[in-house]
């Protein structure tokens, strides 16, 4: 073996490595690397589940002015969800008491009012001490857009790409009609490639 061939050997494993390195680093800041439950009471591995897929996570109330939203979810959710798009539904009663109910009513509501074939998840705290970490996490990775740190009302939204980071936070005022093209734009982008 000459020396043009071992050096050509070391930086091919240098950068085989360094590949792997940063698909695990990648792996490792996911938002995504989180188990939280559904609204079945069942845990669920976030990393696991939604993998490689464009994920949309809201903080969902029944008794809101905003609760119409959920159509817009739904449709959002029957127009991607075969291309790798999954809304993750997190009700939340910090705003003005406006999910009251247990999650068995909560996922009543959804199904019978809107039809929602999205994934639900437990009642949680968004903000605060008692915030889900999941949230927490969320939070301090979502790009500064000016706005406070905490959830602002229901329906905010957090979008992550199919690489697991948080691409961008959408306000609770922004419906899911107006998000669809940023959707589209982030499922047209390839699946990080898994790793070795």
């Amino acid at each position: 073996m000459n020396s043009h061939t071992i050096a050509l050997t070391v930086a091919c494993t240098l950068a085989l490595c360094l590949g792997l390195l940063a698909a695990d680093k990648a792996a490792e800041g996911s938002a995504l690397n989180f188990t939280v439950t559904d609204i079945d009471g069942n845990q669920v591995n976030l990393a696991e589940k939604y993998k490689g897929k464009v994920v949309l996570v809201v903080n969902v109330a029944s008794e809101c002015g905003l609760t119409p939203q959920y159509k817009g979810l739904q449709a959002l959710h029957e127009k991607y969800a075969d291309k790798g798009l999954a809304i993750l539904g997190f009700p939340c009663n910090q705003f003005r008491g406006q999910e009251p109910g247990t999650e068995a009513q909560i996922k009543e509501f959804c199904k019978t009012k809107y039809n929602v074939g999205f994934d639900l998840f437990k009642k949680v705290d968004v903000n605060g001490d008692t915030a889900l970490p999941f949230y927490k996490n969320l939070k301090a990775a979502a790009p500064d857009d000016g706005q406070p740190r905490d959830v602002a009302w229901n329906f905010e939204k957090f979008l992550i790409g199919r690489d697991g980071q948080v691409i961008k936070r959408i306000r609770p005022r922004v419906t899911p009609e107006e998000i669809a093209k940023e959707i589209e734009a982030e499922l047209a982008k390839p699946a990080p490639a898994p790793a070795a």
